[in-house]
């Protein structure tokens, strides 16, 4: 597999048919792979062994994701050691299944600092156990939720490795994230896969990326993840990006019917075209260390 070659992926994110309609489906649409929650309730009936062959016999990479705290807002009574210990479980059952990478959403931005440093620096020891690259996502409500912190937490935290989703933090932030930024600025060494949701000031998903409306919000996030694969510092892994648009409060609905504005699987399949038209891939990611 060539290293300047971009992967996308496509999300199981509000799939609700088997694994094998989604290898078909992704090869279909030209993914190259995809990006399913760990507990997704398409893997349940599944043993490693069936899974794994699934994804090998439809030549789909595969992505996993581990989510701690009970949900993707996590429990506020859920405890540091609980949310470790989810982990420790979750890698042991995500590795049998050989995935190319591993997000982590943990964490809680309910803890104060001292707990947070005590707990990533306990992620990053069990993290360094693992073959398969291990990434922690910048999601809302979780310890990598506000952007600001981000440059002295990474110093703090050197061996931290992200799945960057913008999208949250304009949330949070109220803001567009532009390059220039000093959070963008200190991650883009970091970032080994993107989350390539278009979020806007206030809130983490327009309607249409592609809507005239939304034309600037689709340029601050395609400039910001153009930098993180300009600086790339891993040339030997391939480059990830999976387009997650999503159900869940994130696509805005019509009134009264509650049918939502747009299809979030044709958004995606969508997104991951113009990402392949768009794009720079560097010819060598070396350079830009």
């Amino acid at each position: 597999m060539s290293s300047s070659r971009l992967l996308l992926f496509k999300t199981l994110w509000g799939w609700t048919a088997s694994l094998d309609q989604a290898c078909v489906s992704a090869a279909s649409d030209r993914f190259d792979g995809l990006e399913v929650n760990l507990d997704h309730s398409c893997l349940e009936a599944l043993n490693p062994e069936a899974i794994r062959r699934c994804v090998s016999d439809a030549n789909q990479h595969l992505i996993l994701e581990i989510v701690t705290g009970g949900d993707y807002t996590p429990d506020l009574n859920c405890s540091p050691a609980q949310h470790f210990d989810q982990i420790q479980r979750g890698l042991e059952r995500a590795m049998a299944l050989t995935p190319l990478k591993i997000t982590l959403i943990t964490g809680s931005d309910s803890w104060d600092e001292v707990e947070q440093h005590r707990f990533l620096d306990s992620v990053l020891d069990q993290i360094d156990a693992c073959s398969i690259p291990v990434t922690l996502e910048t999601h809302r409500s979780r310890s990598l939720f506000d952007p600001w912190r981000m440059p002295a937490w990474l110093a703090r935290h050197p061996r931290l490795r992200l799945t960057a989703d913008l999208s949250h933090w304009c949330a949070v932030s109220e803001r567009l994230m532009t390059p220039d930024l000093p959070p963008i600025q200190a991650m883009a060494a970091r970032v080994d896969h993107i989350h390539a949701r278009v979020g806007h000031a206030q809130g983490p998903s327009v309607s249409h990326p592609f809507a005239p409306e939304w034309a600037e919000s689709l340029e601050s996030h395609r400039r910001c993840w153009q930098l993180f694969l300009d600086k790339s510092a891993m040339p030997e892994r391939p480059i990830t990006m999976t387009p997650e648009f999503g159900p869940d409060g994130y696509m805005p609905l019509h009134p009264f019917t509650a049918e939502p504005l747009a299809d979030v699987q044709l958004l995606n399949t969508k997104m991951a075209s113009w990402l392949r038209s768009t794009m720079l891939i560097p010819a060598d990611s070396s350079r830009s260390r």
